[in-house]
């Protein structure tokens, strides 16, 4: 295979890794774009009652996640959910792996973090309400795409993912509020209507879509795909280009320290749901897709939370930093998986040695 077909095999298989660090690094050195965009491309709710108070602009970071949202709506039918009834203990330990796991592993690096003396008190508490934030929304689309490129049992992520998704409008504020409310004050209604706006409803609609248009959504899924992806690689800019002051108010040692933060919470999200598997005796697919699901968050809603809910605070820092960290640690934990073959695959091979070793004999 030449160095050229070996790029695109690469490129094909990582194209969110791929885009993700350029895009990062091109919104650290040019903002302006995503400073502007993110300024001036809003639809403004103060005119309608409760939402002015708790969620008065829908910002373009918003609508993009909308977009990313109504696309997996519109790939899921009702097929989907049947997997919640021929299998609902395995659904379950997901759900309750995917929210247990990784808000109490982000209060436990929070606190961690808020004994390391890094930054003053001030900043610290609010990276600290960043992390917790971040452990606290459900598993994003991204497990879905590393389960299937480390052979793992799709149906069942998209199941997890759809289900802690749906519950995330209560669970998210509600964990938030109770594992960070020592550091600062959870606006719980702001979070939860941005949820329901920026995440149910588009799904929901996208379903209802689907289910109206029937197999003639097929068609769509390529469209759909690089339509979700843009969303996210532009989503990435509009995270870290507007922030990138608090990449350098506070000093490099305080990103640091909060790089390896976001990455210890990610990592004890996987071994834990690893683990989990194995203690439930899960078969090796689900084994590995138990992992990803867990240990990949979606970081991109984490950022549009903080933004709205905690603004003008680093409690953003960490939710920024995750987009970039799980783009990284996501496909080298799926190529490690698929490096190793599952038991279906490997037993083929096996019989063909016995077979050679009788005839030899």
């Amino acid at each position: 295979m030449s160095a050229l077909q070996k790029f695109k095999t690469f490129f094909s298989k990582n194209v969110l890794l791929c885009l993700t660090v350029p895009m990062v690094v091109f919104s650290l050195l040019v903002p302006q774009p995503f400073v502007w965009m993110g300024q001036n491309i809003s639809i403004d709710l103060s005119g309608i009652p409760f939402l002015k108070e708790n969620f008065p602009s829908f910002g373009f970071v918003n609508m993009l996640l909308c977009v990313i949202m109504f696309g997996m709506g519109m790939t899921l039918k009702a097929d989907d959910f049947k997997y919640i009834f021929k299998k609902p203990t395995d659904v379950l330990i997901g759900i309750c792996s995917q929210y247990v796991f990784m808000a109490g592993f982000g209060w436990l690096v929070a606190s961690l973090l808020s004994l390391t003396g890094v930054g003053d008190p001030t900043v610290r508490a609010q990276i600290a309400v960043g992390l917790v934030l971040l452990g606290c929304v459900p598993g994003g689309t991204a497990s879905n795409v590393m389960t299937f490129l480390a052979k793992g049992d799709v149906a069942l992520s998209i199941t997890i993912t759809m289900c802690t998704t749906l519950l995330a409008p209560v669970l998210t504020p509600s964990l938030t509020l109770m594992l960070a409310g020592q550091w600062i004050d959870v606006n719980f209604w702001n979070m939860f209507i941005s949820i329901v706006l920026v995440v149910l409803l588009p799904i929901l609609l996208g379903i209802a879509v689907h289910t109206a248009l029937g197999d003639r959504v097929n068609g769509l899924k390529d469209f759909l795909v690089k339509a979700s992806t843009a969303c996210i690689i532009l989503v990435e800019g509009l995270c870290v280009g507007p922030n990138r002051d608090q990449f350098t108010t506070h000093g490099v040692t305080v990103v640091l320290v909060t790089v390896l933060a976001v990455a210890l919470h990610h990592v004890l999200g996987l071994l834990a749901g690893y683990v989990t598997a194995k203690v439930f005796r899960f078969n090796e697919k689900k084994v590995r897709t138990l992992s990803l699901e867990v240990g990949l968050q979606n970081s991109g809603l984490s950022c549009t939370l903080a933004k709205t809910a905690f603004p003008d605070t680093m409690a953003i820092l960490p939710c920024v930093i995750a987009t970039v960290v799980h783009q990284i640690i996501g496909p080298i934990v799926a190529s490690m998986f698929a490096a190793k073959p599952l038991p279906e695959e490997a037993e083929p091979v096996s019989e063909k040695k016995k077979a050679k070793e009788a005839v030899t004999a």
